[in-house]
């Protein structure tokens, strides 16, 4: 029985290769695609593809289709040698230079993907993937700057770009060594204070190769009294997915600031370009008040969409907190409308002042609407307005109203 098992095998694998050897080239591409895509077979695809090549030497798109399935094979070396041997024939296919540089990329070889790139967009500078795949690299070293300059052109070509738009928003933070920023926030209630709140914040950033650290300085009067609060922040960069929020502050002023406060939260990017974070947030004024959030986030073509929760537990219920969020990017990362809607007090706001454990029993509505431009580059500016419906006593509501305007200059 083995003898006819073995003869059966033989003679089907026979038939196979006769077969093949009436097929033409395009058709043995076609084959080796469906092994490939279909029944994830890469070695089979691999020898089909082979046989292709035998059939027409030149066939640059089944030689590139060799070498990627060399490279998602793991046999690196091999993929480099059909690349190599296509460089050495100067082939200027753009799908050429994508893939010898991701494989190098991939293989932690950014000096020679890097030049790789380099030459593909000598014949091709308005590829977009080519312009991605450079950003990528660029950020990857830690040189944000050029990687900022490189999405820039990207999105010049194709403003709705999702990963370019994504990878983009990542990088601001990053890519300028300093900044200084000035806002002023002004609040009007129309029962529930008789005095208006105004608030004037100073801040300087500066970006480390571990990521982005900010100190600002916040003056506030409210109810009729002044204060003064210092806070820290950073965004240590743990990986190419994930980064950390963190943050502490501190203000003698109590009632006007909490005494101190604290916050982290752990950030991912996810693919299909989302992204989400979780975390909490602590403020201390007579009490402890902990809160827990999370969101999760999607980058489609020019806009950013984001849902975002905290909530508040006490020793009997959990109050909550919920925002959607969608920006409309018209050029770079500073560049964008935002609308915000959602119910409840959010800790990261001005208002963190009203947060109590009894909040779970009230009711907030909020909308709101923020422009933000950048002028020259260095040179952004912000603008906002937002309008809330609290229930700041049972059955008793009033409306507040909040504006803000900002500078930050970046060099």
């Amino acid at each position: 029985m083995k003898k006819y098992a073995t003869l059966l095998l033989f003679l089907a694998s026979s038939s196979l290769f006769l077969a093949q050897d009436n097929l033409s080239s395009d058709e043995l591409f076609l084959k080796a695609r469906s092994a490939a895509f279909e029944q994830k077979d890469y070695h089979q695809a691999i020898t089909i593809a082979q046989k292709a090549l035998e059939q027409s030497p030149d066939y640059t798109d089944i030689s590139v289709f060799l070498g990627r399935l060399y490279t998602w094979n793991n046999e690196t070396e091999k993929a480099r040698a059909v690349f190599q041997t296509m460089d050495d024939k100067n082939v200027q296919d753009q799908d050429f230079f994508l893939a010898y540089a991701s494989l190098e990329y991939w293989n932690d070889n950014s000096t020679k993907a890097l030049s790789v790139i380099e030459k593909g967009l000598t014949h091709h500078p308005k590829a977009e993937d080519l312009l991605l795949l450079k950003a990528k690299i660029l950020f990857s070293n830690n040189d944000y700057e050029a990687a900022e300059e490189t999405l820039a052109s990207l999105l010049l070509i194709d403003p709705k770009n999702t990963e370019a738009r994504e990878l983009s928003s990542r990088i601001k933070e990053y890519s300028s060594k300093n900044a200084v920023g000035i806002s002023y926030n002004y609040t009007h209630f129309d029962k529930q204070f008789s005095d208006d709140w105004h608030i004037v914040s100073l801040s300087y950033r500066r970006a480390t190769k571990y990521g982005p650290v900010i100190v600002k300085g916040n003056y506030a009067n409210k109810f009729a009294s002044d204060g003064t609060q210092l806070e820290i922040e950073a965004y240590p960069k743990i990986s190419k997915m994930f980064y950390m929020y963190v943050a502490a502050g501190f203000s003698n002023n109590v009632g006007i600031f909490p005494k101190y406060r604290t916050g982290a939260s752990l950030y991912a990017n996810l693919p299909k370009s989302f992204e989400a974070e979780i975390g909490y947030r602590q403020l201390h004024f007579s009490n402890d008040i902990w809160m827990y959030t999370a969101s999760v986030g999607k980058y489609y073509k020019n806009y950013w969409f984001n849902f975002k929760t905290y909530l508040t537990p006490d020793k009997k219920n959990i109050s909550h907190s919920y925002t959607a969020t969608v920006r409309y990017y018209t050029k770079g990362a500073n560049d964008y409308f935002g609308i915000q809607v959602g119910t409840g007090i959010s800790p990261e706001g001005y208002m963190n002042n009203l947060l109590t454990y009894e909040t779970y029993k009230l009711k907030t509505f909020k909308v709101g609407a923020n422009y933000n431009f950048s002028v020259a580059k260095t040179n952004q500016f912000s603008v906002s307005a937002t309008y809330f419906n609290q229930e700041y006593l049972p059955n008793t509501t009033g409306n507040q109203y909040d504006l803000s305007i900002g500078y930050t200059k970046t060099f």
